[in-house]
């Protein structure tokens, strides 16, 4: 039985290291993606059984992709495969490349994901019915995979719709990108799809996404945050919990971090202030702070508890490469309970 299921894109990810993209000469090979990287914490580190759904393009690239997918153990069983044309001229695989930066220079993704084979799901290619009636308890998505073209929105309300009849929790991240968006109305038209989607959502991650005019339009202080929660509560009066990550940017390799979450019954709390964390790969942060957070959603702790996990696992997600966890639930919990980086023998 699987515990939580993602719906959305899963690139190759191509890493210079150090280096540039640019003067590269060779590259480090992982996976990713907004949504897939969630259920990819949650069964490495938190040991739930995760699934994705998500479409590949058949061919050795798309094979590489899967493989990848099963060391992370994560169930492929639900890949859509697209037949192969030769030169991907109808369906192809994404890629993503990707600096990590350093001090004053700041991380750089350069995605060549046009055309994908994802992209291009459509409303009833996919029996939600069946994917749900497995028993399982959790349903993810996000804004990456909505704004993959004009009908990954259509399929995602239909998959959250299905999700919430099966009777599992659903959640829904923003996750704005710009370049997804540029000509397709912007971020006006991403936080008008926002809003449709997370309106099936019960639990929103960054959720600060969502406040504002649009995505990017405001930045909050710390002491705005509340009010900013709030504002989104009476958005999405379905929503039982709203959760953000909060970050300062002093430089590439160094970031304060942090979050906040709401819930009607809590109001909004603040999570573990990590100032002057030295991040080696910020991508993949929020993403590991959204496992973290299922995670204690799904165990029963209280929001508090809930909101350390996901802090704690998203600053863990920085002191390593690529976009997946390599965190430990001991290292995680290590961190939730005060613990610090001293050497262990």
């Amino acid at each position: 039985m699987t515990d939580v299921i993602a719906l959305g894109e899963v690139m190759l990810r191509l890493d210079p290291g150090e280096g540039r993209i640019r003067t590269a000469r060779s590259f480090q090979v992982w996976e990713g993606g907004g949504e897939y990287n969630v259920v990819r914490g949650l069964r490495r580190c938190f040991g739930l059984r995760t699934a994705v759904v998500t479409a590949l393009a058949d061919n050795a690239v798309g094979r590489l992709v899967e493989d990848l997918i099963l060391q992370g153990g994560v169930d492929a069983s639900r890949i859509c495969w697209i037949p192969d044309d030769g030169i991907g001229r109808t369906a192809r695989n994404g890629l993503n490349f990707v600096e990590r930066g350093y001090g004053i220079r700041g991380a750089l993704g350069v995605s060549d994901r046009a055309r994908t084979a994802v992209s291009q799901l459509r409303k009833g290619d996919v029996d939600w019915d069946a994917v749900f009636s497995g028993g399982a308890r959790w349903f993810h998505t996000g804004g990456i995979f909505a704004g993959l073209s004009e009908t990954t929105a259509d399929v995602a309300d239909e998959a959250m719709a299905a999700a919430r009849r099966h009777g599992l929790t659903v959640s829904y991240d923003p996750n704005y990108r710009p370049s997804l968006w540029a000509d397709r109305g912007g971020p006006e038209g991403a936080r008008e799809v926002d809003l449709r989607l997370a309106r099936h959502a019960d639990v929103v991650v960054g959720a600060l996404g969502l406040a504002g005019e649009h995505p990017g339009a405001v930045r909050f202080t710390a002491d705005e945050v509340p009010d900013a929660l709030a504002a989104v509560a009476e958005l999405l009066p379905g929503a039982g919990v709203l959760a953000t990550t909060l970050r300062e940017v002093p430089s590439a390799g160094v970031n304060d971090w942090s979050s906040a979450a709401w819930s009607a019954e809590t109001g909004c709390i603040a999570g573990p202030r990590m100032p002057g964390l030295h991040v080696l790969d910020r991508i993949g942060s929020g993403d590991g702070f959204a496992a973290g957070l299922i995670h204690g959603l799904l165990a029963s702790h209280s929001l508090e508890r809930a909101l350390a996990y996901g802090t704690a696992h998203g600053a863990l997600v920085m002191t390593t490469p690529g976009d997946v966890s390599m965190a430990t639930l001991s290292e995680v919990e290590a961190l939730v309970d005060g613990g610090s980086a001293h050497v262990r023998r």
